[in-house]
């Protein structure tokens, strides 16, 4: 594999750390080639503004479309085209971050939105000119593990914890990020109470993590709806007999088979 290890964690001697350390560890030991962006070593800039796109106009700023533009005539900033390089050599991405506000941190959302940008990641169209997207896209053929920490214990993240079902909170990176730009989503590696864990606890942590990316390339993605498929009509609603009665996120993960 060719693996993009994106690691948001501002503390390199913290779990997060040690969890990074060894899983390059096992990916170099098994032969994989590993490329790698610290953001928070690189000191790299998560907001968007004009200056990303080398424009000489000053009239009102349409970001989406100034992107594209950028993009296609190579005049994103060099930060940004150099992420872009990294995720074109990549066939799979390692996104690690702690959970913070149920979400990653600002650094790493300030990589997806400066980074993942519309005529590369998505807004891409087929040869019919379909956009594609959700299964498809720019990033398709990527598959995509995310590797987090919360500092709650895992029952609260549980079907009826209190702070809900922990595949329902990451659903804005795992579907509405890696997945809408056509990237396949692997179940998530998640280190729960990572805030109480002790040496023993971290050494589990990463040597579990280890185990999991040495299986990494067999591993089959997570079940969502292709857009494309035959799930959805044309207002990109479920059809009546897909998930019949069911409503909210899990109806647009396709069940198991009985």
């Amino acid at each position: 594999m060719n693996v993009l290890w994106i690691y948001a964690h501002p503390e390199q001697r913290s779990l997060n750390g040690a969890l990074r350390a060894e899983g390059l560890r096992a990916l170099a030991a098994d032969g994989h080639a590993v490329r790698e962006s610290d953001l928070y070593a690189m000191d790299f800039k998560p907001v968007v503004e004009a200056a990303d796109f080398h424009r000489a106009s000053c009239e009102r700023l349409f970001v989406g479309a100034e992107q594209e533009r950028a993009y296609r005539t190579g005049k994103l900033a060099d930060d940004i085209r150099a992420e872009q390089d990294k995720l074109a050599w990549a066939d799979t991405l390692v996104l690690q971050f702690p959970l913070w506000w149920f979400g990653p941190p600002a650094i790493l959302k300030g990589w997806f939105d400066r980074v993942l940008v519309q005529g590369f990641a998505f807004g891409v169209r087929d040869a019919e000119g379909r956009t594609r997207r959700y299964g498809d896209g720019g990033l398709a053929g990527r598959r995509a593990l995310v590797v987090t920490s919360v500092g709650a214990r895992a029952s609260s993240f549980g079907p009826r914890g209190i702070h809900g079902a922990l595949d329902e909170v990451l659903w804005p990176v795992l579907h509405g990020t890696l997945w809408y730009t056509g990237m396949a989503p692997l179940r998530p590696y998640v280190v729960h109470s990572a805030d109480r864990a002790t040496p023993a606890e971290a050494d589990a942590h990463a040597a579990a993590l280890a185990d999991r990316l040495r299986g990494l390339p067999g591993e089959q993605p997570l079940a969502y709806r292709h857009e494309a498929g035959t799930d959805y009509d044309a207002d990109l609603v479920l059809h009546a007999d897909r998930a019949p009665g069911r409503v909210g996120l899990g109806a647009h993960v396709v069940p198991p088979r009985a």
